[in-house]
């Protein structure tokens, strides 16, 4: 093979598996059309599970500027985020430019190949890999792999190559986007419905804004190439105000389109990201539900092909992400009928008001689109089990203190104990799973009052086994980590 994964695709969801892949030890190529990264950025932000997904690999503090937000919204009706403790909408202030930008020099480190002008043409899926014909700056090859994963956006030439059926309803509606500079505009940060419309805007920096048109009735049309005058146009008509005299450093559409792949993988062929689902842009979710789809993926994949992962791990990526990917299209098409259907909706957006402002439907709403609530189904017995792990400060045995996102960056399972016993027995699993001895675990709001000895974590941050009541440990690292040192590993390539 020459490389065990292909990876097409260098957005925030390709570049993010690709780092992933290699912390596992994976030997990763990354293909992208584009010769060079884009300075065009749809999203601006990111949810606040992704944010916890980036400090656990400790990349925060590579991005600047960046700015956490309690009040965010749903469907333009605003929610404070920072009803769920440890909470909030996200994080503002991330051009996707300059986050593909830190991932890109992330995973340039951890010496991931990144070939830019490659576009995938065609691909074949074989018994024990994966070929693909690639068109690069010297004309056609090809390149064989273990595995090849789709992450080349809604247009996806992977989704369509490899023949994965994609349904869902076509665009109703078309919304302008564009940063603009040298006019004077009233910031909208979630929305205004006016007759005939929405608009939003909101400040980047001290030179631009970042604003969006939904003029009711622009029917989708992918002949046509959006302009600043047709973005002044249809400003002026649904505000009155004139941007006319300004300029837009880039301008660009997108639809409310709503599909997702009936399945995650087929055969050697994976998507992840927008090449397995797209719908409207709201609140950061799109990106953002990329980079957890690679981080299920990356752990398990590279386990699959270094032979420890147990035969059906790599089948959890597709029935642990696809619900997620579903509840994500639900919540957005909610979000349009509030928030696009112009003035005739207001009486529902009155009542919505009313409701999301009792604490109970804040914290529901709050936890969806965060992403906090998103519980796997690993088995019963613990109120962590299946959750992400939250962040805290742990007293270690021998005097120290350290958060648990750190011991999370180099994506290998922890277990958090302190039990003598529960540390002995993982032993066996000492190249994959990461001990940590603390003179106790500290409570929080996640365990609802129960106790808390011992936590297992998968490499994507999420509880596998949780002490009292989870069961046998000893099983849950067969199931999320294979057989021990001791036992014979089997490649699964």
């Amino acid at each position: 093979m020459d490389t065990e994964v292909i990876v097409v695709g260098a957005g925030p969801t390709g570049l993010m598996l690709a780092a992933e892949l290699r912390l596992g030890g994976v030997d990763v190529t990354v293909f992208e059309k584009r010769t060079e990264r884009s300075w065009e950025s749809r999203g601006i932000g990111f949810t606040a599970r992704a944010t916890e997904i980036f400090h656990n690999r400790g990349l925060l503090g590579r991005l600047e500027n960046t700015e956490i937000a309690q009040l965010g919204h749903f469907g333009g009706i605003p929610i404070d985020y920072g009803i769920l403790e440890g909470s909030h909408f996200g994080m503002r202030g991330v051009p996707q430019f300059k986050l593909e930008e830190m991932l890109e020099g992330w995973a340039l480190e951890l010496g991931v190949t990144l070939r830019r002008g490659h576009e995938v043409t065609s691909l074949k899926d074989t018994s024990d890999g994966v070929t693909a014909v690639v068109q690069g700056p010297d004309g056609l090859a090809e390149y064989s792999a273990h595995y090849l994963v789709g992450c080349d956006g809604g247009q996806s030439t992977v989704r369509k190559l490899a023949g994965f059926d994609f349904p869902g309803t076509d665009a109703m509606r078309e919304m302008y986007l564009a940063d603009v500079t040298g006019c004077a505009i009233r910031p909208r940060m979630i929305g205004e419905l006016l007759p005939n419309g929405m608009v939003m805007a909101a400040k980047l920096d001290e030179s631009y804004f970042r604003i969006i048109v939904c003029e009711n009735g622009t029917q989708p049309d992918k002949s046509r190439k959006v302009t600043f005058s047709d973005v002044a146009n249809a400003w002026q008509r649904l505000t009155g105000e004139s941007i006319h005299g300004g300029s837009a450093r880039w301008v660009s559409s997108f639809t409310d389109a709503t599909r997702q792949v009936t399945e995650y993988r087929r055969g050697r062929v994976l998507l992840a990201g927008d090449a397995a689902h797209i719908h409207l842009p709201a609140g950061g979710q799109g990106l953002s539900i990329g980079v957890q789809d690679a981080v299920n993926l990356g752990w398990k994949l590279a386990a699959t092909l270094k032979g420890w992962g147990p035969g059906e791990l790599l089948d959890t990526y597709h029935s642990e992400r696809h619900p997620v990917g579903a509840r994500v299209l639900r919540n957005t098409v909610a979000q349009g009928t509030l928030n696009l259907s112009g003035k005739s909706v207001e009486p529902l957006r009155s009542i919505m008001a009313e409701i999301f402002a009792l604490p109970v439907a804040a914290r529901h709403l709050s936890g969806m689109v965060s992403g906090f609530d998103i519980r796997y189904d690993v088995g019963e017995g613990h109120p962590l089990l299946g959750a992400r792990m939250a962040d805290r400060e742990l007293e270690l045995a021998d005097g120290g203190r350290a958060q648990i996102a750190s011991l999370l960056h180099s994506a290998k399972g922890v277990l958090i104990t302190s039990d003598d016993s529960v540390s002995q027995l993982v032993a066996g699993w000492a190249d994959r799973v990461d001990v940590v001895r603390v003179k106790s675990f500290p409570a929080g709001p996640e365990e609802r009052g129960a106790a808390t000895e011992s936590v297992l974590i998968r490499p994507d941050g999420y509880v596998a086994w949780a002490a009292p009541g989870a069961g046998e440990l000893a099983d849950a690292l067969r199931r999320w980590f294979g057989a021990t040192q001791t036992q014979p590993l089997v490649s699964a390539r």
